[in-house]
């Protein structure tokens, strides 16, 4: 349903790090890095993308802090949730939630959840019987 999604960061060097290490726990490969030139406003605004193969995940740098996003990115499996939150941790994110399962949701629901560095709840999750 979605081909691509973006959220901002107003400390781009800081969201970088911290979707560098979440993607890459979580096996998606970083994609592309570009400036932003014909944006007459911010002509050296920088952008980035992660993916399954394709830019799929888009960070843009923003001159104003914007929050509030919450993003759940898939997990091959339990150990990848739990990589993912060790690694944004790690990368400067404010743990929002220790993994594990959310039978709230569904018996199997297994996530954890971050905060970027934007205040964004970042969650990585997993649907697959433990």
């Amino acid at each position: 349903m979605i081909d691509h999604i973006s959220t901002y960061a107003k400390d781009y060097p800081a969201s970088r790090a911290f979707y560098d290490a979440a993607m890459k726990s979580l096996g998606f490969a970083f994609q592309m890095e570009m400036v932003a030139s014909w944006d007459s406003e911010f002509p050296e605004r920088r952008t980035c993308a992660w993916g399954p193969g394709r830019p799929v995940f888009w960070l843009i740098e923003t001159k104003m802090s914007v929050e509030g996003r919450h993003f759940a990115f898939t997990a091959s499996d339990r150990a990848s949730v739990d990589a993912f939150h060790v690694a944004t941790l790690a990368a400067g994110g404010i743990d929002n939630g220790a993994p594990g399962v959310r039978a709230v949701y569904h018996a199997d629901y297994y996530g954890a959840f971050v905060l970027d560095p934007d205040g964004n709840n970042v969650e990585a999750v997993c649907h697959a019987p433990g």
